[in-house]
C-alpha cells in the first residue's frame, strides 16, 4: 500500500519500499493463497490480457503469468528498480517474453490495445481515488473484462487522526454502494483478514527495521529505522483497529 512509504520521513521512498516488502513482496495486505483465488476469479479467458496499473515489482502479473501460460500482460510503474525486480522475477520463472513493462506515471498511460483484466490494488491514492482509479481502468477495458481493485476501508467508526493519517476511506457496505452507482458491478471480492492485516504491518515495519539494524553505516539506515519505528506507533495505536481492505473483482454493468 502506497501511504505507508508517502508516511515516511525524508529517506528515499524506493528504498524504503524495497526493503518494507524484502519479506512481503504483495504491497497489500493479501497472502499468497488470496492472490491466486482472486487472480482466478478475475483471469477468465484463457488467452486474456491483463494491465496493472501500478504493477511495482510484479507480484500480481508475474503469478498469473506462471499460473496461466496462455496470458499476457503489461505493467505500468514510476519506480525503476521495482521494474527491474519485476523482470528479473519474470525472468526467473521463464515467462518474461509475455511481459511488458512500462516506466510511466499509471494516471496517464495509455495504451493501443484494451485489456480483459485490469488491475489496481492499493494504488488508488495515485490516481486521486477509487472512482478515479475505475474510471482509468474503464479506458483500458475491453467489452466484457474485468477489473480487481483494492482499497482501503474502515472497519468501524476511525478517529479523526487515522483519517488525517490514512485518508477518506468509507465501510465495506458503502464502498460497494459506490462502486455499483458508477456503472459496475461485483462478481467476487475478498476482505483481508486480521491474520493478513497483521502479517502485512510486522512483515512492513520488521523487514524494515531489520535491513537498518543490519546496516548501521548505511546513509539511510537512520532513517529507514524511524520510518519503521514511526509506523509501527501509527499502526499499532492509531488504526490497527478500524483500517480494512477490500479487493472487488468488477465488471462494467452497463457500456
Amino acid at each position: 500500500m502506497g501511504g505507508a512509504c508517502q508516511r515516511a520521513p525524508g529517506a528515499n521512498r524506493d528504498l524504503i519500499s524495497r526493503h518494507a516488502h524484502a519479506d512481503h513482496p504483495i504491497a497489500a495486505p493479501l497472502g499468497d493463497t488470496s492472490v491466486h483465488r482472486l487472480l482466478q476469479r478475475a483471469l477468465h479467458r484463457a488467452d486474456a490480457r491483463a494491465l496493472d496499473l501500478g504493477c511495482g515489482t510484479g507480484e500480481w502479473l508475474v503469478p498469473a503469468l506462471a499460473d496461466y501460460p496462455g496470458v499476457r500482460a503489461d505493467g505500468v510503474d514510476l519506480s525503476a528498480g521495482a521494474l527491474v525486480r519485476a523482470g528479473e522475477r519474470a525472468t526467473e520463472l521463464g515467462v518474461r517474453d509475455r511481459l511488458t513493462l512500462h516506466r510511466k506515471d499509471a494516471a496517464v498511460f495509455r495504451a493501443a490495445d484494451t485489456y480483459d483484466l485490469v488491475l489496481g490494488v492499493g494504488v488508488t491514492h495515485a490516481f486521486g481515488g477509487l472512482l478515479p482509479t475505475l474510471a482509468a481502468a474503464r479506458t483500458h477495458l475491453a467489452p466484457g473484462g474485468q477489473g480487481l481493485v483494492g482499497e482501503g476501508i474502515w472497519e468501524c467508526e476511525p478517529s479523526q487522526e487515522a483519517v488525517k493519517m490514512l485518508g477518506e476511506f468509507a465501510d465495506l457496505p458503502t464502498t460497494v454502494d459506490r462502486v455499483v452507482a458508477d456503472g459496475w458491478t461485483p462478481v467476487h471480492g475478498h476482505v483481508s483478514t486480521r491474520q493478513e492485516l497483521d502479517d502485512y504491518e510486522w512483515s512492513w515495519t520488521g523487514s524494515l527495521a531489520s535491513w537498518a539494524l543490519d546496516h548501521p553505516d548505511d546513509p539511510d539506515a537512520e532513517e529507514a529505522l524511524e520510518a519503521a519505528t514511526v509506523h509501527r506507533e501509527e499502526w499499532l495505536r492509531v488504526h490497527r483497529d478500524v483500517f480494512g481492505f477490500a479487493c472487488l473483482v468488477l465488471r462494467r454493468t452497463a457500456g
